[in-house]
């Protein structure tokens, strides 16, 4: 999300929460983000290994995407904007 989306957001729901609403969404995201970050852990030698010998496989037998294809890929699953498309976005959304 953008700035200014969030920041959009924040004030909305300084509007519309109560100070107890507020506290209680501020744990609950707190604690949320500490879960997930506790879900990552290190690799081993030997996973990083694996993995290292799986996609030289994969290359090898040509199984990959070139960076264009990736790209093209992400934008069209994500609808990423360019930068006039996301500058016309944050006029509409200001002006609304």
């Amino acid at each position: 999300m953008s700035i200014e989306t969030l920041t959009g957001l924040r004030d909305y729901l300084y509007i519309t929460l109560s100070p107890a609403n507020m506290l209680w969404l501020g744990k609950q995201l707190t604690e949320y983000a500490i879960r997930k970050e506790e879900e990552l852990k290190p690799y081993t030698k030997e996973e990083l290994q694996a993995r290292i010998e799986e996609h030289e496989r994969q290359m090898a037998a040509g199984d990959y995407m070139t960076s264009e294809e990736l790209f093209s890929r992400l934008n069209k699953e994500f609808h990423f904007l360019d930068e006039e498309e996301e500058n016309l976005e944050i006029q509409l959304e200001k002006a609304v």
